[in-house]
């Protein structure tokens, strides 16, 4: 399969990072850190103490604590209300797997962030560039000790995990919240306001759509002909996926699902197996976590050798793919969505 369009984005943050890299190092950075090469901001428990007017010493030295990386204000919109940032900044923490995947998109690597649900501490598919981040912890209980010990220029947090924990991390640094943790566009905007990297995110989304008609103008009639299914084997149910990361994506891409797979929930949970027909579809998309030893492969195996599963379309077409359930349903970032692309030409054979 062709990879190309993955690794643009991936050499493109790469080149990102090292740029930040060098530049930090000109200006006296320590090179102590990998996720860390600049002094960082001294973050005060009040707003007020964080410095928003700070910039670099008119003689050109090196910043001081409280300082960031770029002179500028700027207001960000965000789920828990309007925050004021200054330049672009240097240290970050991400609190979520979609920021964390964003960041890295935008040629920033994270000076700590949450650990991934499953392949910890870092997902496969973002792990060579992570090495050196400080692992932060659960996405849902983040170790705000460490955080502080940070002393990150800015948080980015998701309402739907940490809205309870809002004042306490912003008392450590400002901090910017997503509604949810899997709209990937609007963590890849949240993210790029925060970093002041919307230029870099521009480039990005103009060659997604690229892309994305690409795609569409080589699938051509067979976009309204061929419907998917997207299933998730879990310890005791199999669940029919209807919203989420995945559906987004499948969405943008005009790739059709069954009536009965379609709803504004997030899906369905199959207990038993005569359920199995529920899952009919062209092709079968199946983003079980291999990796977990609770279960849910011999509950899968069992299904899977079921007379009912045999009389899937899918099934009998030779049309279930095993796909990376990191980067289809966990990692939720636009690297992520890039990925999961490139898995769609491949299994729907669109020639590119």
């Amino acid at each position: 399969m062709n990879r190309l369009f993955s690794k643009r984005v991936m050499i493109f943050a790469l080149l990102s990072i090292l740029l930040v890299a060098l530049a930090a190092c000109a200006n006296g950075g320590d090179g102590g850190e990998a996720a860390s090469p600049s002094p960082a901001a001294e973050q005060g428990a009040a707003e007020a103490d964080r410095g928003p007017d700070s910039s670099p010493a008119p003689d050109g030295s090196p910043a001081s604590d409280g300082e960031q990386a770029q002179e500028g204000k700027r207001i960000v919109k965000h789920a828990m209300g309007e925050k004021e940032l200054t330049g672009t900044p240097v240290k970050v923490v991400t609190l979520f797997q979609g920021a964390t995947d964003s960041a890295l998109l935008l040629g920033v690597q994270p000076a700590g962030a949450v650990e991934s649900w499953i392949e910890q501490p870092w997902y496969h598919y973002i792990r060579d560039q992570m090495e050196g981040v400080t692992n932060l912890g659960s996405e849902n209980q983040p170790n705000l000790e460490a955080i502080t010990l940070l002393k990150p220029d800015v948080i980015i947090a998701s309402k739907t995990r940490h809205e309870k924990i809002y004042d306490q991390l912003d008392a450590i640094a400002p901090t910017v919240m997503t509604e949810e943790v899997h709209i990937w566009r609007d963590s890849l905007a949240i993210t790029a306001a925060a970093l002041n990297k919307q230029e870099e995110e521009q480039a990005f989304l103009q060659e997604w759509e690229q892309k994305i008609a690409e795609f569409k103008e080589k699938m051509g009639d067979r976009l309204s002909e061929t419907e998917v299914a997207v299933v998730d084997f879990r310890s005791d149910h199999v669940r029919i996926v209807y919203t989420g990361f995945a559906a987004l994506v499948l969405d943008e891409l005009g790739i059709s699902r069954p009536d009965n797979q379609k709803g504004e929930e997030w899906g369905v949970k199959l207990t038993s197996s005569e359920h199995i027909p529920q899952m009919n579809a062209d092709i079968i998309f199946d983003q079980t976590s291999l990796g977990r030893d609770d279960g849910r492969l011999d509950l899968r195996n069992s299904w899977m050798s079921h007379p009912l599963w045999a009389n899937l379309r899918a099934v009998q077409n030779g049309k279930v793919f095993e796909v990376d359930t990191a980067v289809w349903n966990n990692g939720s970032g636009p690297i992520a969505a890039t990925l999961m692309v490139e898995d769609l030409f491949e299994y729907l054979e669109v020639l590119e």
